[in-house]
C-alpha cells in the first residue's frame, strides 16, 4: 500500500469572501483511496489504462479548490492512499477515517459498499468516482455514499435517446463473456426497452483468436446470423475485442456502445461551454488528457470545494446536507449546473456522445423532457431507484 499527502496552505482571507464563509479558518482535509486493480489480458495493448488514471484529476480538482479557497481562508489537503491488487481497501480506509471523514473512493463496487458499511463510516461523507453498477444507486445504495461517476444506466438511456431520435428502432448486441461485460449488455437492453425500441439478437463474443489478423474474417460470419438491425450496440468493458468489429460486421450498420458511437462521462473532443479549458489544464498537471475517472474524482474534490465555499464548514454532515439540497449546483463544464439527486445520491450530469474525433450529440437531447429535470432522464429516477436509505 502507497500512501502519500499532498498539502497546500492558503493565505488568510482578505475581505473577498462569500457572506459568512470568509469569517473564519476553514482546514478541508480530503483522503483519495484507490484501489489498484490488474487490468485483464486484452487482444490489443495500444490504449494502455494510465497509472495514474483518477489521481489526477483530483489533483486538479484539488488545485481549483486552492484558487478559490486562497481569498476565503480555507486550507485545503489531499492525502492519498493507493492499495495493492491484494492490499487490504477496508483497512486503508480505516486508517483514513481515523484522519478525516470525508474520503474519494476509486474501487470496484464491493469494495466501496465494504468502506460504505464500515462504523468508522457512519457519519463520514464517502464519494464514488470509480464504479459505475447501476445497484449503487438502487437497493444497494448507501445514505453515506454519493456518486460522481455516472452509473451504466446513465450512459444507456444517453445512447437510447439518440437511438429514438434518429429513428433506429431495430437493435443487435455482441458482449463479451467478462461478468462486467455481461452487466453493460443487460443494462443497455434494460434500456432499449424501456425506450420502447425492438431489441432483437444478442450474441456472446467468446473467441480468442488473434483479431488483429483474423478480424476481416471471423467478425463477418459472427455477426451474419444476427439478422435485420438498425445499430448494432457492443458490450465490451474491458475494451478488449470491440475495435475489431466497426466496418467488419456482415451488414453495414453503425456500431455503438463500447465502440463506434460511445457514451461518455469525459472526452478530449467535448470543447464547448469552457470543456477546452479544463482539458488543457488537466493535460498540463497529467502530461494526458483526462478520462471518465479523473473527471468523477475532479468533481468529487469541487463538489467538496463548492458546499465547504458556500456553507463555511468542513464538516461530512454539513456537507452532505448542503450537496443534497436544491441549492448546490456545480459548474461542471458540460453545458449545464450538475446537481445531487436526493433520493440516491448521483450527480446529476449530461452525457456526451463521442466518437474519437468529434463529438456528436450530448444527452439529454431536446424532446426528452422530465417534470423535474431533463437530466433525470437518464439513469435511474426516483420511482424505479429502489434506494430506501436517503429516506430519512
Amino acid at each position: 500500500m502507497r500512501n502519500t499527502s499532498v498539502a497546500c496552505a492558503v493565505a488568510c482571507a482578505m475581505g473577498l469572501g462569500l457572506g459568512s464563509a470568509s469569517s473564519a479558518q476553514v482546514e478541508v482535509a480530503v483522503h483519495y483511496l484507490k484501489q489498484v486493480v490488474e487490468a485483464p489480458p486484452t487482444l490489443s495493448n495500444l490504449d494502455p489504462i494510465p497509472d495514474d488514471l483518477g489521481l489526477r484529476g483530483a489533483e486538479l480538482g484539488l488545485e481549483d479548490n486552492i484558487t478559490t479557497g486562497r481569498f476565503l481562508g480555507q486550507t485545503y489537503t489531499l492525502a492519498v492512499t493507493e492499495v495493492a491488487p491484494d492490499g487490504d481497501f477496508a483497512g486503508a480506509a480505516r486508517a483514513a477515517l481515523a484522519e478525516g471523514d470525508l474520503l474519494v473512493l476509486d474501487a470496484p463496487a464491493d469494495m466501496v459498499t465494504a468502506v460504505a458499511d464500515l462504523p468508522e463510516a457512519a457519519a463520514a461523507l464517502l464519494f464514488n468516482a470509480g464504479a459505475a453498477d447501476v445497484a449503487l444507486r438502487g437497493d444497494r445504495c448507501r445514505a453515506n455514499l454519493l456518486h460522481t461517476l455516472p452509473s451504466y444506466a446513465m450512459k444507456a438511456d444517453a445512447l437510447m435517446q439518440f437511438f429514438v431520435q434518429r429513428r433506429w428502432d431495430d437493435i443487435a448486441l455482441i458482449a463479451g463473456d467478462r461478468p462486467d461485460d455481461q452487466a453493460w449488455a443487460d443494462t443497455l437492453e434494460a434500456s432499449a426497452r424501456k425506450f420502447g425500441l425492438s431489441f432483437g439478437a444478442r450474441k456472446t463474443w467468446a473467441f480468442d483468436a488473434d483479431m488483429r489478423r483474423n478480424a476481416s474474417q471471423e467478425v463477418p460470419l459472427f455477426t451474419q446470423d444476427l439478422g435485420e438491425y438498425d445499430v448494432l450496440l457492443v458490450a465490451d468493458a474491458a475494451d478488449d475485442f470491440a475495435r475489431y468489429i466497426s466496418f467488419n460486421t456482415w451488414r453495414p450498420r453503425p456500431v455503438a456502445g463500447s465502440e463506434g458511437l460511445r457514451p461518455v462521462t469525459w472526452h478530449r473532443v467535448v470543447e464547448a461551454w469552457g470543456a477546452a479549458q479544463l482539458q488543457s489544464r488537466f493535460e498540463d498537471l497529467a502530461e494526458r488528457p483526462m478520462q471518465d475517472r479523473d473527471y468523477a474524482t475532479w468533481a468529487a474534490l469541487r463538489a467538496i470545494g463548492e458546499a465547504v465555499t458556500r456553507t463555511g464548514a468542513a464538516d461530512a454532515g454539513t456537507l452532505r446536507g448542503y450537496m443534497l439540497s436544491e441549492d448546490f449546483e456545480l459548474a461542471g463544464f458540460k453545458g449545464r449546473p450538475l446537481t445531487f439527486r436526493s433520493w440516491n445520491g448521483q450527480l446529476r450530469q449530461p452525457i456526451p456522445l463521442v466518437h474519437e474525433r468529434a463529438l456528436v450529440a450530448q444527452a439529454p437531447l431536446e424532446g426528452f423532457l422530465h417534470q423535474r429535470t431533463e437530466l433525470d432522464t437518464l439513469g435511474l429516477d426516483l420511482p424505479e431507484s429502489g434506494c430506501t436509505a436517503f429516506e430519512n
